[in-house]
């Protein structure tokens, strides 16, 4: 496979990353598979998936629990074979209404041009904590009392 189209930069990162998740259904990602390689590896805080197929499917339970999923980039930039962006995630599940997440996302890029590796960073329970009356603020008083 020529791998020549599939070059990954910033401003491919910002037109193509936008065009994944709308807010009329659920999300797409498969005009941005080309741009992950075969050895990708994925992680978050939650797993660390390896290989193309095995993050395609995780793609894949993501949009079968979400109703809507919406992802507003910000601050996209690149340094050497590193791509990095920062996001607002909004998802909304069954009988859940609309749940922002805000993080952070490193693309680290094969020498081919395609993505080898993904970070995502972010802190789930604190932002969906954050829509639970009262129990957000509990929440941020125990991290802070006990971690800063």
């Amino acid at each position: 496979m020529d791998n020549g189209n599939f070059k990954l930069d910033a401003d491919t990162v910002k037109v193509m990353w936008v065009k994944t998740y709308n807010t009329d259904g659920k999300p797409d990602w498969s005009h941005i598979f080309p741009y992950y390689h075969d050895q990708i590896v994925f992680q978050d805080c939650i797993q660390r998936i390896e290989g193309k197929e095995n993050f395609m499917a995780m793609c894949d339970r993501l949009t079968n629990r979400c109703k809507s999923l919406r992802m507003d980039l910000t601050n996209v930039v690149q340094h050497s074979n590193v791509i990095t962006m920062e996001w607002k995630m909004t998802m909304s599940f069954r009988k859940s209404p609309d749940t922002p997440i805000f993080g952070a996302t490193r693309l680290t890029l094969h020498e081919d041009g395609r993505i080898i590796e993904q970070r995502d960073y972010y802190d789930i329970w604190g932002d969906i904590f954050n829509g639970i009356p009262k129990f957000g603020k509990a929440y941020r008083k125990f991290m802070h009392k006990y971690f800063g």
